[in-house]
């Protein structure tokens, strides 16, 4: 394999912090790289460094001679005044200094003399690279990035189009050598899967740094992980670095237990107060200091787990009624209806700009519909993660920051947590937890400002884009966190790992006003989604079942006011699900054909109106005693199976009866 990059003993540190030392690392021609770190450990850091636009302090980085190099920055900026279309022209990849030499020869040749000798060069230049083509090319993937205003000014781009910009300008290139900065961010699910195809069918080198695991599984062969300043090579994708890193993990934890059972024989022989005057003495005390500063860092580093008790949650969460809103054309909520239901977990999704963010705001008060009403109940505290985040004093300590809210932390079994402790849950080490907030990488900052809206204790968090810019490790830990919140959540996030792992359902937001209440998580709805759209591609247009506008379609059976665990509530009823229009049947569209139902299907979809509330009580039944800390370790293995069958049984339930009330 031809080496296209080399890095030899890299070292770079801000001050007295140590990003990496003496960091190696070698990538081949096609190989694509993912690399994975936490927050503050240098990821951007070094990305910009094989860019060209940091210095390193020592160390060597070689590439192969004539590569070309592309890189997507996690925040990138173009001049003022500069024109989305403009916006592409201002790398300096060999295609558009061709572009810059051909229209510098007509501008001098004037008339454009055929026998100009240097026009001739630059024509002859434009055909060896294919360039005559690069503004069309340039506006097909600006396009096929929801970006079509090419004449409008970069400083009026929301950061997210800014980004979907880099993005197509970085691609357009074809550079052999790509590298990626948080690719995902800003991209909704239809151009994040775009953009894994793209690359997947290329032979360009890749080398990122994304928090999207789904889109490392699928594009990446190899994975690196930089942990407390040494890197691990997996070979191959995400799937796999997660077993072989399970497999590393649990060699140093036999280690440790190991190091544990040697460190009290030792100190048993210390307490005895040996004599250090024999050689051997006096290198079995160094080594017993080595032993126990090691220890030490290890339970620094080490995780910590919690189960937050959070505050009381009535029974009346919220209530939508008739919410309306638009801009100008374009309809956000038409007429929308839904109630929300105690311990629900809903995750919200759907396509950049059609008001997944307005409808978080409008919950929180921060935009105004324009009619309609959400009643919110008394007891409801929210806890709102909002994507601009908020602006900490740059002076002030990480510990000073979450102390100014809360010391402590009440746990649900009575006992309370530290400040510092629940910092180091989310990843913040003592060290890190005093040092300045003005230190702090970005990725940093987001998990601060994370760990504010926490640490006050909400019993209804409400997460808009939670995952952008948080790194692999800190989303694991919040997954867990959630998992365990017995509270109510709403997230809005394109990331479907994270979304699988938290939601129980999810609303879609389809565009015009359109909404879908689909009763599983993301990977299950893009099976749905993907199925019907290959049923329908047969089809006219007569034969596909409506979509609810405004109002929810495709509410879950067994999901009403019931208040159990992981109960999503819609206000529509199973009868005005899936393929029932807005208003009565009598104001309905009477035009569309439908087969109707064979009287087996009748008796199946019946039974299955039945089968999920009761399997679903199960489950909540079963939860509850496995979380009363009072079973034996047989029952708990044996309930925790049942469990897993159960929700294989739901989801196999809910798709069936969410195919057969389509119909």
């Amino acid at each position: 394999m031809t080496p296209c990059l080399q890095i030899e003993s890299l070292t770079k540190s801000f001050g007295d912090l140590v990003l990496f030392e003496n960091f190696s690392l070698g990538i081949g021609e096609g190989q694509r790289v993912g690399l994975i770190a936490k927050n503050g450990t240098g990821k951007t850091t070094l990305l910009n460094i094989l860019a060209g636009e940091e210095d390193y302090d020592s160390g060597t980085i070689t590439f192969r001679r004539d590569l070309k190099v592309a890189y997507l920055e996690q925040d990138p900026k173009f001049p003022a005044g500069t024109t989305v279309l403009e916006a592409c022209f201002l790398s300096d990849s060999p295609v558009i200094r061709a572009i810059a030499d051909y229209e510098r020869a007509v501008q001098r040749s004037g008339l454009q003399n055929d026998d100009d000798h240097t026009l001739q060069e630059a024509i002859a230049q434009m055909d060896r690279l294919d360039a005559w083509t690069y503004e069309s090319r340039v506006k097909q993937i600006l396009t096929r990035l929801n970006i079509t205003a090419f004449d409008q000014q970069t400083e009026n781009l929301s950061g997210g189009q800014t980004k979907r910009i880099a993005l197509a300008n970085a691609l357009i290139t074809e550079p052999d050598l790509l590298i990626l900065d948080e690719p995902t961010n800003h991209l909704d699910l239809e151009m994040t899967r775009w953009l894994e195809e793209y690359l997947s069918r290329t032979k360009l080198t890749l080398l990122m740094v994304t928090h999207d695991r789904y889109f490392l599984d699928r594009v990446c062969t190899e994975i690196i992980e930089i942990d407390h300043r040494q890197s691990y090579s997996y070979k191959g994708n995400y799937s796999y670095y997660l077993e072989k890193r399970q497999e590393r993990l649990d060699a140093a934890e036999a280690q440790r237990e190991s190091d544990r059972n040697l460190y009290r024989k030792e100190l048993d022989w210390m307490r005895r107060q040996p004599q250090a005057r024999a050689t051997k003495a006096r290198a079995r005390i160094e080594s017993f200091y080595e032993l126990e500063e090691r220890l030490r860092k290890e339970r620094e580093t080490g995780d910590v787990r919690l189960d937050v008790k959070a505050s009381y949650i009535g029974k009346k969460i919220f209530e939508v009624r008739g919410l309306s809103k638009r801009f100008g054309e374009k309809v956000i909520l038409d007429n929308f209806e839904y109630t929300f239901s105690r311990y629900e977990k809903m995750g919200i999704v759907g396509g950049n700009g059609t008001g997944k963010s307005t409808f978080i705001k409008m919950l929180m008060g921060l935009v105004q519909p324009d009619s309609g009403t959400i009643d919110i109940g008394e007891t409801v505290r929210f806890g709102y993660y909002s994507q601009e985040g908020i602006a900490f004093d740059e002076k002030a300590k990480v510990i000073d920051v979450v102390n100014e809210i809360a010391e402590n932390i009440e746990l649900s079994d009575g006992r309370k947590m530290s400040a510092s402790q629940f910092l180091q849950y989310f990843l913040f080490t003592p060290q890190t937890q005093y040092n300045f907030v003005a230190k702090l990488s970005g990725g940093e900052r987001r998990r601060l400002y994370l760990c504010t809206i926490l640490m006050r204790n909400p019993n209804f968090l409400v997460l808009d884009e939670p995952t952008n810019d948080l790194d692999i490790l800190t989303l694991q830990v919040l997954e867990e966190y959630l998992q365990s919140y017995s509270g109510c959540l709403i997230v809005v996030s394109h990331d479907r790992y994270f979304m699988d792992k938290v939601a129980d359902h999810l609303l879609v937001f389809e565009g015009d006003g359109k909404l879908k209440d689909f009763p599983a998580g993301y990977s299950r709805y893009l099976e749905w989604k993907e199925l019907k759209e290959s049923e329908e591609q047969g089809q006219t247009a007569q034969a596909g079942p409506g979509t609810a506008k405004g109002k929810v379609s495709g509410q879950r059976p067994g999901h009403g006011n019931t208040g159990g665990a992981n109960a999503p509530v819609a206000h529509a009823s199973p009868a005005s699900s899936p393929g029932t229009p807005s208003g009565s049947p009598a104001t309905g569209n009477r035009n569309v054909q439908k087969r109707k139902l064979s009287f087996n299907e009748k008796r199946e979809l019946e039974q299955l109106e039945r089968q999920i509330p009761e399997l679903e009580a199960e489950k909540a039944a079963l939860e509850t005693e496995m979380s009363s800390g009072t079973l034996p370790i047989d029952e708990l293995t044996a309930k925790s199976l049942r469990i897993s069958e159960l929700i294989e049984q739901i989801d196999e339930a809910s798709m069936r009866w969410l195919e057969l009330s389509d119909i």
